[in-house]
């Protein structure tokens, strides 16, 4: 997993905490701490989030490496 997917699973598990909080006690983490839903940098947060979604579609297509190697074979006597 390179640097920048890794940064976008991060920011993604970020959005899926701030949107259970949003869904269970209706409380934005990101407004609060930003200024409110239409403040700059929540608005640059959400997009951010966003985009590392998006990035992170990659990964759910992404072929698993147990399911790409070869069997192994036995040597025979």
């Amino acid at each position: 997993m390179s640097g920048i997917q890794r940064i976008a699973l991060v920011l993604t598990i970020i959005g899926a905490i701030n949107w259970g909080l949003i869904g269970f006690f209706q409380f934005d983490l990101v407004a609060s701490i930003f200024g409110g839903q239409d403040a700059g940098m929540a608005r640059i947060v959400y997009g951010l989030v966003g985009i590392a979604g998006l990035i992170n579609l990659g990964l759910l297509f992404k072929p698993s490496p147990e399911l790409s190697r070869e069997p192994e074979t036995k040597p025979t006597r």
